[in-house]
């Protein structure tokens, strides 16, 4: 890729995840259950309490996400795009704020390349297109990360008070994690080196600290204060329960998620590819070069460099000794490690100077070109996916009055598809539903329950559609007969 290129690739990279935006249906369950958190907040007009179903208040993630995809709803209408949109908005901010810093410390090329290597990471590739709210966390640790070093170099308002505007950010966004993700490289990095800590002077710390209390605090009152029990549920549970116990039982929205301790390097190696792996590749040859005692010594870095491996490596050793995660808390450390990437791999590049060495730069575009087309293959068959967007399609285009029933469950994509219509229908209801009326009547019955509906209550149905995880039946009025009396075998 050649150099007045770069920018250029850079622009193409960061628009394409608004193809598969547009292209691909919310999947269960994390998706379409924060997109309708978002929804509910609109129909409802309550900015204060995230709602996870009517009378159910959410408190499991703070309220900046839903506050942005229900203003996206509001301008741009309830579908999928609009509920992706603040993500990747998210995204641009963050590789806005790292290519400035990076192009401030280390030089244009570097800033350049750092700029692509985290947009086409395939786990930042994935999130600037998803409903979550990871990309919100991120954007606050980049840019208190970045305006640390920034504010003694630049000495603008925006740095100066950046660190502060970034810890509100993750408040809002995630929560007391951005507290621990922030101090805990920082602190690692300043002790070794007593000259370090006149860095921190460059900010204002207590208008700043004023600024972030401002900004974050009111809500956590207001929220406490509008459903009680929220910050005992949200700070002891969310922040230290969820992540010393693997199987913790307290989730009111979710299961735990049980992974063994050291997962998290897993994660990481699946979340920074391929740069991962070709980061991988460029240190092998260093180890057995020179040995493995002589490649672990100590090795003389700057400052700067030393700053970006504690920003870079803290979180996935925070995370070693937690089972309860998932890939995304490998999020805040792949902005660090794209810039160590894009220095390391300029350095390689220039070295070998070979057509092999410049040509590899098209590793950046593996993952959009990929998940591009797996975007394509899904948009044309879309019931590969966990998703009842088709079904719920189908069912309104019927005749039936009545909304559609999901039998034993109801799946997060259901309630948003339907707009919050879909009904629920326990197994052990669904005689009484049958018996209670000869109208016309829509039910998504799941495959794995089929064997538990009698045989004499799916003679009175109709087969009418079927997905991924259900078969939709319908019943048809009785028309010149008694109504049928059902019982269950």
């Amino acid at each position: 890729m050649r150099k007045v290129n770069l920018w250029w690739g850079l622009a193409v990279l960061l628009c394409m995840p608004l193809i598969s935006m547009e292209l691909m249906p919310l999947a269960d369950t994390s998706e379409p259950r924060y997109a309708e958190i978002a929804r509910l907040m609109v129909v409802s007009g309550d900015w204060i309490t995230p709602w996870f179903e009517p009378g159910k208040p959410f408190w499991g993630k703070p309220v900046l996400s839903f506050w942005a995809q229900a203003l996206a709803f509001r301008a741009l209408g309830v579908n999928e795009f609009a509920a992706r949109l603040p993500s990747w908005l998210c995204m641009l901010a963050t590789v806005l704020v790292l290519t400035v810093y990076a192009n401030t410390v280390f030089g244009k090329r570097v800033a350049q390349w750092s700029a692509i290597i985290y947009s086409s990471c395939v786990l930042v590739y994935v999130t600037s297109g998803a409903v979550l709210t990871d990309p919100f966390l991120v954007l606050g640790t980049t840019l208190c990360m970045s305006s640390l070093m920034m504010a003694g170099r630049k000495q603008s308002v925006f740095w100066r008070y950046g660190f502060f505007i970034g810890v509100s950010v993750g408040l809002l966004a995630k929560g007391p994690l951005v507290l621990v993700l922030v101090s805990g490289p920082l602190i690692l990095w300043l002790l070794p080196d007593r000259n370090r800590f006149s860095q921190l002077k460059a900010l204002p710390w207590k208008k700043g600290l004023l600024l972030t209390a401002i900004i974050s605090l009111p809500w956590y009152i207001l929220a406490e204060i509008k459903t009680p029990g929220f910050l005992n549920y949200f700070i002891i549970g969310e922040h230290f329960l969820r992540y010393i116990d693997p199987g913790w039982q307290g989730d009111l929205y979710g299961t735990a998620h049980q992974n063994r301790y050291g997962t998290i390097w897993w994660f990481w190696l699946q979340a920074t590819f391929p740069w991962g792996l070709l980061a991988i590749a460029l240190l092998l040859p260093v180890f057995f070069r020179k040995g493995w005692r002589m490649a672990l010594k100590p090795v003389p870095v700057s400052s700067e460099i030393s700053y970006l491996l504690v920003w870079a490596l803290f979180t996935p050793l925070f995370f070693t000794f937690s089972g309860n995660i998932l890939w995304t808390y490998v999020l805040p450390c792949i902005g660090a490690f794209s810039v160590l990437m894009a220095i390391g791999w300029l350095k390689w590049v220039d070295r070998v100077q070979s057509r092999f060495a410049s040509m590899t730069g098209w590793a950046a575009g593996i993952v959009p070109l990929v998940l591009l087309l797996l975007s394509l293959v899904v948009h044309l068959n879309p019931g590969l996916l966990k998703t009842e967007r088709e079904l719920i399609h189908f069912a309104e285009r019927q005749e039936v009055k009545e909304s559609v029933y999901y039998v034993d469950e109801r799946p997060f994509s259901a309630r948003f598809y339907s707009g919050g219509k879909a009904g629920l229908l326990k197994m052990d209801e669904l005689s009484a539903k049958l018996a209670g009326s000869d109208q016309p009547l829509l039910l998504a019955v799941p495959k794995k329950r089929l064997d538990m509906v009698s045989p004499v209550l799916l003679q009175l149905l109709q087969k009418r559609f079927e997905n991924k995880r259900y078969v939709l039946f319908e019943r048809k009025p009785l028309a010149g007969r008694h109504r049928l009396s059902v019982t269950a075998n």
